[in-house]
């Protein structure tokens, strides 16, 4: 994906504690790298996790996440994480995820969401509050009318 399709960038330096034997990024930091790029990216619509999303009474949890692995990271890189949703369904939605060091595709990847009722962590439709803030942020409706997924 072209990275100017993303809206949301956020900004990290690559920190000693995150660099293996040989230099570079472990690759099970790139989760982490993902988790931070959807926190801030939930920032941005202004519903702050989880307390934005528990204040009207939801949660959501990661039912999947995929990495594809294309180029390495290395201490005191900079690097943007890019992300978007990709899809809203009926229950759950996706992420797309891309980790770029300047013009340069690290690593990209899907993080699905399912929206839940806090207590009962049970599936639960995605909340109009947040699907239509998902909407009104990305440049291109994330919809798919016939999703096969929840």
């Amino acid at each position: 994906m072209a990275r100017q399709e993303f809206r949301f960038t956020h900004r990290l330096r690559v920190r000693w504690t995150e660099v293996d034997r040989q230099g570079i990024v472990f690759n099970g930091h790139y989760l982490t790298y993902f988790d931070v790029g959807i926190t801030e990216y939930y920032r941005a619509l202004g519903y702050p996790y989880p307390d934005g999303l528990a204040q009207h009474g939801t949660d959501v949890f990661v039912r999947k996440a995929e990495v594809e692995y294309h180029a390495s990271a290395h201490y005191d890189d900079e690097v943007d994480i890019c992300v978007r949703v990709e899809r809203l369904g009926r229950s759950s939605f996706d992420f797309r995820v891309e980790v770029h060091r300047g013009d340069q595709l690290l690593v990209s990847g899907i993080v699905v969401y399912v929206n839940a009722d806090p207590i009962a962590r049970k599936s639960t439709p995605l909340p109009d509050f947040l699907r239509e803030a998902i909407k009104a942020f990305e440049r291109t409706a994330p919809e798919e009318p016939n999703s096969v997924r929840a």
